[in-house]
């Protein structure tokens, strides 16, 4: 019996719609759209979560430097924007992109969108309520933080089961990524427990702890993955390297901020060995931000301006080098002229400077990709990009030492509207891509 050929749909020749089939294309936002594969659910769960919580704090923004809005707090309002923004969007884009690209480097199967449908689910609905639970009652805000976090803690399980089914030789990167995948979730229950016992700056800790331990490692290892091989695939004349020594130093100075950070809340460096703790840690960030600036320029960051897409993905990255240099500084002029400060400027760097330039770079390019579009940075990706790095000097302007107090909230307000502004923007736009069928009409 001769197997029977495959059916192929009308309006479709060798694999591709046909102009008639495309004009005939349902175009309008549907939910079930969303669910046609995992990076949009995950994505547009991300959008939501960002767009919200960059709406939210222009809002307390507004209210520090007028206070028109009279908001009440039941929980310090610095550590419920530091926890939404280490832990509430950036675990959802995440997921888009471990489900997508996680199952072809470990070479299994992917999962279908549903499987991830109510841990990413209750990421969102969780990281909503801690936004509204922080102004209403604690007790809303710490269950919807274990809610974020039962949703975290059954998607990492989720990545590990991909993980253990996989038969790949190099499986180095993704195994990285689901042990940071784990941390996260460990540093989400550590923010929960420190809450309910009254311990606001031990969560502080947890948090700083995850963003470093967490995101950034999880963002420096996809970043000694793809950005070679997305330079090398657009740039011809760019050859592909990516030593590991490369990736153990990335991982290596993350894992020394984690340290940083608790020792810092033990208190270990103060007293006679403050002044030179400050110098050696200052001296520390100093050369691996001096490396990560190097290997940002041996990577290609130069020949990226050729190319809007491929250039916001090094600019991002060389934002990781000027991070630690900031850090460095800041470390310093603590040291030196007992300046503090800048390393809240360190840190904004770090994470709207280096993670948000990355995260709107791979975002889109993702996007554009699994949507039947360009791979490219049209006018509207590259202004917006232009106006987060101008976000990012805004903040970063508002923690350098000697800035007048007075001018200080309103830095804040307009580095707060210009991010708001920019994310809503561009989670507006890639919001209807995921809703809708790909621009080619094929599937996915």
């Amino acid at each position: 019996m001769t197997p029977s050929r495959p059916t192929i749909p009308l309006g479709v020749v060798s694999g591709k719609p046909s102009a008639e089939a495309l004009a005939q294309m349902d175009k309008r936002w549907r939910w079930r759209h969303v669910m046609l594969a995992p990076h949009r659910l995950g994505f547009l769960l991300a959008m939501v979560v960002l767009v919200a919580s960059g709406a939210w704090w222009a809002l307390v923004q507004v209210d520090r430097s007028t206070g028109w809005l009279g908001l009440a707090w039941v929980l310090p309002p610095t550590l419920v924007h530091a926890a939404v923004m280490a832990f509430g969007f950036i675990p959802l884009f995440f997921s888009g992109f471990l489900f997508t690209a996680g199952p072809k480097w470990l070479g299994v199967d992917p999962l279908p969108p549903q499987a991830l449908r109510n841990p990413l689910l209750a990421q969102a609905a969780g990281w909503l309520l801690w936004l509204a639970g922080a102004h209403l009652n604690s007790v809303i805000a710490l269950a919807g933080l274990a809610l974020a976090w039962g949703g975290l803690v059954a998607m990492t399980l989720q990545f590990w089961g991909r993980v253990r089914r996989s038969q790949a030789q190099d499986q180095l990167h993704a195994r990285v990524i689901a042990g940071a995948c784990a941390f996260g979730g460990l540093c989400v229950a550590g923010v929960w427990l420190s809450l309910a016992l009254g311990a606001p700056a031990l969560a502080r800790v947890w948090v700083l702890s995850g963003l470093w331990g967490f995101v950034v490692v999880v963002y420096v290892t996809v970043a000694h993955r793809m950005i070679p091989f997305f330079t090398s695939s657009a740039l011809p004349m760019v050859q592909a390297w990516r030593p590991f020594w490369v990736l153990w130093l990335m991982l290596g100075a993350a894992l020394l901020q984690v340290l940083a950070v608790w020792l810092d809340w033990a208190g270990v460096p103060a007293g006679s060995a403050g002044p030179a703790w400050g110098l050696v840690w200052g001296a520390l960030q100093l050369v691996v931000g001096g490396v990560l600036v190097w290997l940002a320029w041996v990577w290609g960051l130069v020949q990226s301006l050729k190319n809007r897409l491929l250039a916001m993905l090094h600019i991002g990255f060389l934002w990781l080098g000027l991070a630690f240099l900031l850090g460095g500084t800041s470390q310093w002029l603590a040291w030196g002229l007992g300046l503090g400060g800048l390393g809240l400027g360190a840190l904004h760097a770090l994470t709207m400077g280096c993670l948000a330039s990355l995260m709107l770079a791979m975002v889109t390019r993702v996007s554009c990709g699994h949507s039947g579009r360009a791979l490219v940075a049209d006018r509207i990706a590259w202004t917006l990009f232009w106006l987060l790095q101008a976000a990012t000097l805004l903040r970063i302007a508002a923690a350098v030492p000697g800035v007048p107090g007075a001018v200080v909230p309103w830095l804040l307000l307009l580095a707060a509207g210009l991010w708001a502004g920019t994310m809503g923007a561009w989670g507006a736009r890639l919001g209807r891509w995921y809703g809708c069928l790909r621009a080619d009409g094929r599937p996915g």
